[in-house]
């Protein structure tokens, strides 16, 4: 680091200190001001959010690594902005309507008040234990190989800066959350997304030059094979007899955890809910989607780059998790290294703090409110930001936990997201898409959907003590992780479905609005005036962008 860089890194901070001192100045009254920014959250803002929350430490970590270790395989995670759209084209309008402020929320106007409860439960302790720890973890790990610090000393004593450095990330990122609510968060973005755009672009622009071109790297990777297949790094789409990325599994696979990610889970469909209106939010997922094709540019590839120059003798990757802390350390020039530093931070602080005010926000409505529903609006807002408190107390003190496990737990915590997501993702896409679905049917959905996903993940925990020939073995651990995504999803379609016929179905008055059949004319009229032929063309250009990638990588 030299001092243009911390000249430029200090510019990054000061700004950053500027907006959130300016979000402190205004009054949050209630908690649609605490929680989603008074409801007042324009396109820009939201799109923003949108794509700095998503940001973290599985894409400065993970998603680089994967690019230096098994090449395009993984970009099928990334270019989800088709499924971004269609949160804004399909479910925005019944979140609006429904003046919800969380998805448990949602769950109980269209199911029950148990499965908004069950919902709430599995989305809180996921975050604090899985989103939240990763993120910590890998703020230490990255900013430990960044500044290429090992310890500093203070008081005599010698302390490691992975300690620093993940204690800092949490208590700055608190602070400013804790007080500043949904719309530090939001404006905090609006900077934070165009550092992190301009660090990261950087970043491929010069590994490009220093390899020898883009296509001097599609030589090597195409080169390089991925399995025993013929499948190269380059391969998108695998042989289905893939080890771990068969294309009978990975299509459907990573489709159904994207709509899990981008159209139910409360860390994103929170920023959509902060909308002006039904046409900011929409636009604000459409501007969201174009961000979103960004990361296999700016991560995935950049992993590819590190993995090339490793070829060709130009750096040394030690390993593949820390391929994009090498490149910056290696490639970039003076004053870079403080725009794409400012970028890493960035990306931290806002994952971070999406996750501390969404996990705020599930507590405070969905338990605390819901249980002393006579308390004024002020005092949930007070106790939204004791709940943020305690959020940050937790990531700290799981942090010895998430540094003893290390990577072990990082590569079990990837895998939770494919039992997670069919079983939440079946139950509101059948929810919003019929209303035959009964109440009894949305609340067994999430449970088998969780039941039989655990159970996969204890078992694969102990796999070495099952017999292999086994059935239970057969059953829950031998499948492919993106195959058994895909089973679980079916088999939970499949119940729902099922159990819809045996039992009492919804008071139709009760989920009037929140179904596709039960939008009344006025409904209708209402979302067709919320967008323009605009909106149209610009949600076609990003179907368009995806198959050209599709085909050229195919």
């Amino acid at each position: 680091m030299t001092t243009l860089d911390w000249v430029v890194l200090g510019l990054f901070l000061l700004g950053l200190v500027g907006i959130i001192l300016w979000v402190l100045r205004q009054k949050e009254e209630n908690t649609s001001d605490y929680f989603l920014a008074g409801r007042d959250a324009t396109w820009i803002a939201i799109g923003a959010s949108i794509f700095a929350s998503n940001i973290g430490s599985e894409h400065l970590v993970g998603l680089a690594g994967a690019g230096a270790e098994s090449g395009m395989a993984m970009a099928h995670w990334e270019i989800h902005g088709w499924l971004i759209l269609m949160l804004g084209w399909l479910f925005v309008p019944f979140y609006s309507r429904s003046k919800v402020f969380t998805m448990p929320e949602f769950l109980e106007k269209r199911y029950n008040p148990e499965s908004r409860s069950f919902l709430s439960i599995i989305s809180l302790v996921s975050y604090v234990l899985t989103k939240v720890a990763v993120t910590v973890y890998a703020g230490g790990v990255v900013f430990k190989d960044v500044f290429d610090i090992d310890a500093i000393r203070f008081a005599g004593m010698e302390i490691d800066f992975f300690w620093v450095s993940a204690i800092g990330l949490v208590l700055l990122t608190g602070l400013y959350t804790t007080f500043g609510g949904m719309k530090a968060v939001l404006y905090t973005s609006v900077l934070q997304t165009p550092i992190l755009l301009l660090g990261s672009i950087a970043i491929l622009i010069i590994g490009l030059v220093k390899v020898g071109g883009w296509g001097e790297l599609m030589e090597i990777v195409r080169a390089t094979p991925a399995n025993e297949q013929g499948d190269s790094m380059a391969s998108l789409i695998r042989s289905h007899h893939d080890p771990d990325f068969p294309w009978t599994g990975v299509l459907l696979g990573s489709a159904i955890i994207g709509f899990w990610y981008w159209c139910t889970d409360q860390f994103i469909v929170q920023r959509v809910l902060s909308g002006r209106d039904m046409t900011h939010a929409r636009r604000g997922t459409i501007f969201g989607a174009y961000l979103k094709m960004t990361p296999v540019f700016i991560f995935l590839i950049p992993g590819m780059i590190a993995f090339a120059l490793n070829q060709k003798g130009l750096i040394t990757l030690a390993d593949n998790d820390a391929a994009f802390s090498t490149l910056v350390k290696e490639l970039l020039p003076m004053g870079f290294k403080g725009i794409v530093i400012g970028g890493i931070l960035a990306a931290l602080m806002s994952s971070l703090a999406s996750l501390f005010n969404s996990s705020a926000m599930l507590f405070t409505i969905d338990f605390y409110k819901k249980y002393k529903p006579e308390a004024t609006e002020k005092h949930y807002v007070f106790v939204g930001r004791i709940a943020t408190v305690v959020i940050v107390v937790l990531g700290i003190l799981w942090i010895p936990v998430m540094k003893g496990l290390g990577k072990v737990l990082y590569e079990y915590l990837q895998d939770v997201q494919s039992l997670l997501a069919p079983g939440i993702a079946a139950v509101f896409l059948l929810g919003i898409l019929s209303k035959r679905i009964t109440p009894a049917a949305g609340f067994s959905g999430l449970l088998i959907g969780f039941v039989l996903g655990m159970t996969r993940l204890g078992l694969s925990i102990f796999k070495e003590s099952l017999n292999p020939d086994g059935i239970v073995y057969s059953t829950f651990v031998a499948p492919n992780w993106l195959h058994y995504e895909c089973i679980l999803f079916g088999i939970v379609i499949i119940c729902m479905i099922l159990i819809s016929f045996v039992t009492k179905p919804a008071d139709p008055s009760a989920i009037k609005g929140l179904t596709l059949g039960s939008a009344t004319a006025e409904q209708k009229l209402e979302v067709r005036q919320s967008y323009t032929k605009w909106d149209v063309i610009t949600s076609a250009i990003i179907i368009i962008i995806t198959l050209a990638f599709y085909a050229y990588f195919w």
